[in-house]
């Protein structure tokens, strides 16, 4: 029979003096008291030791070896005793890729989601993009209503500059007789001569069909339709342009790209969608979100007063270098602009400031400079564009060899958000991948319960054709209904330890002790494991 308590006799660890006590199974038991009252050294230096040694001993002597054992705690009997698993106040990562979506395996199933029920859109454009054999093409074409006339072009070329001469005279070799050239069908003939400076596209018409109404004429329409559609795609590189004659025009794509941009996609897999992988992270920040930039704010130390005086930590103080180079550039500039440099740096006009910090553009300053000493003197000018004081940071910090100068030219710099990815962490192509008409970067800067409610919007699957924008098809339900359960049990075990609050993208170093806890509470319970003995300190420290 099951004992109903945890049975300890004479615990004797560190300051417990032969205590004898029994602590309910299946029960929250809280243990109280002042600090050095002994709480720890019962809860986690005697239960959670002699639990999880006697865990660690039921093993094979092979397996104990990579398994580091506990020290039997000074205890004369304990009974009841169930694995135990300890929750304790500490970071839960200080890796700044962790997030609360990785600590918590939600963004491990949503990149799986993604991968196996995203619908891709252009990054460039943000058409949807998708693949299509010959025969899916030719069957799409063929559901068109009865009488319908309509022309397959094979775009040869795509708005480029040129006369294409070579490619007008290889299609009439491959006997093709008309082409939609700018938009106007011509005779091949008959076409005319294509200006070099200007762009054009040239599209071949490969068949004019026209769909039967009787049945009996259909399957040897859809025969001739299939080599059409076939030839189309051979002749344009994976690309047919349906032409309705009325306006409207079907683009078909045989491969992941956008025939508009002219780009190719990758294919959809899990690590595209993860921003600790090389197929998914942001190549301007390598998924890190954030970049080392020059801070203006850092710049300028003291905007009340001037320049003179030491407004900007990069010239310094200029009342003390009377012949310096930085007080020749500032005097040039200002002499450029009619400035008075002994204002304070607040009262400056905004164009001034604005060349100092990046630079002057087109416009040319001349700068003179030069020295005098017992040996002689040599002066010069010049006249050119002033780069502008983030600009010379930024350069100096790459080429200089000194680990010294290079941390005085980083105290400029502060961690910004990325402007390749604007602080999303992944590439465009991940971000342009929806489920539901939302990005997997929308979804993880929701907050916990607002992510919880666009999973279970997404569980009502609707018919293939629904106008329910935020809900799945039915086949994309088949496929990603096991992943979508993963996903909101995980998320609906956070909103039962209380972290509604949280957005799946917070940085895991930045989470309070008690946060840290009950996320790693919620993945525990997320196992599903029954019997086990949680041993949690102080989880309500620290929590809003």
């Amino acid at each position: 029979m099951e004992p109903s308590d945890i049975t300890i006799r004479g615990a004797q660890h560190h300051n417990l003096k032969n205590v004898d006590v029994a602590i309910p199974r299946h029960k929250l038991v809280v243990l109280t008291g002042v600090s050095g009252s002994g709480k720890s050294s019962l809860a986690f230096d005697t239960i959670y030791a002699e639990g999880q040694r006697r865990y660690v001993e039921s093993l094979s002597a092979y397996a104990r070896q990579f398994l580091g054992q506990m020290e039997k705690p000074k205890v004369d009997y304990i009974g009841g005793l169930s694995p135990a698993i300890a929750i304790e106040q500490k970071v839960v990562s200080k890796n700044p890729r962790s997030t609360v979506g990785t600590v918590t395996e939600v963004m491990d199933y949503l990149r799986v989601l993604y991968a196996r029920a995203g619908i891709t859109h252009c990054p460039k454009c943000g058409r949807e993009v998708s693949s299509q054999s010959a025969q899916q093409i030719a069957d799409s074409l063929a559901a068109l209503p009865a009488g319908t006339r309509f022309q397959l072009l094979a775009p040869v070329v795509r708005r480029r500059k040129g006369t294409h001469a070579e490619v007008l005279k290889q299609a009439r070799l491959d006997g093709y007789v008309r082409a939609r050239i700018d938009g106007a069908v011509v005779e091949l003939e008959a076409a005319p001569k294509l200006e070099k400076t200007r762009v054009h596209t040239i599209e071949l018409v490969v068949s004019r069909l026209r769909a039967p109404e009787d049945d009996a004429d259909r399957p040897e329409w859809e025969s001739r339709l299939v080599d059409a559609v076939e030839t189309a795609l051979r002749a344009a590189d994976g690309i047919l342009v349906a032409d309705m004659l009325d306006g409207r025009d079907l683009l078909y794509s045989e491969a992941a790209a956008c025939p508009h941009c002219n780009i190719s996609l990758p294919e959809l897999s899990p690590q595209l969608f993860s921003f600790n992988s090389p197929l998914g992270m942001c190549p301007d920040c390598n998924g890190l979100g954030t970049q080392a930039d020059v801070d203006p704010a850092l710049i300028i130390a003291d905007p009340e007063i001037s320049l003179l005086e030491g407004a900007s930590r990069w010239y310094g103080d200029l009342t003390k270098k009377k012949q310096s180079w930085g007080l020749r550039q500032l005097r040039a500039i200002a002499g450029y602009y009619g400035v008075d440099l002994d204002l304070p740096w607040r009262e400056l006009p905004q164009r001034f400031r604005d060349v100092l910090l990046y630079g002057s553009g087109e416009e040319k300053i001349r700068f003179t400079w030069g020295s005098e000493n017992e040996e002689g003197s040599w002066s010069g000018e010049s006249t050119r564009a002033h780069d502008g004081i983030i600009a010379s940071i930024n350069r100096l910090y790459r080429q200089t060899g000194s680990e010294q100068t290079r941390r005085w030219y980083a105290s400029f710099m502060s961690e910004q958000p990325c402007p390749g990815c604007e602080g999303a962490r992944m590439r465009p192509e991940a971000r342009a991948v929806t489920v539901g008409g939302k990005a997997i970067t929308e979804v993880s800067a929701m907050a916990i319960d607002e992510a919880h409610a666009w999973v279970m919007g997404l569980q009502r699957s609707e018919p293939a054709g629904s106008e329910a924008a935020d809900a799945l098809n039915r086949e994309q339900f088949e496929i990603a209904g096991e992943v979508l359960k993963e996903i909101r049990d995980r998320l609906q075990f956070m909103l039962n330890v209380g972290l509604h609050y949280l957005t799946l993208d917070r940085a895991a170093p930045t989470l309070s002790g008690g946060e840290g806890q009950r996320i790693r509470l919620a993945s525990q319970i997320g196992c599903g494991l029954v019997g086990v003995l949680y041993i949690l300190d102080e989880p309500s420290i620290g929590l809003h």
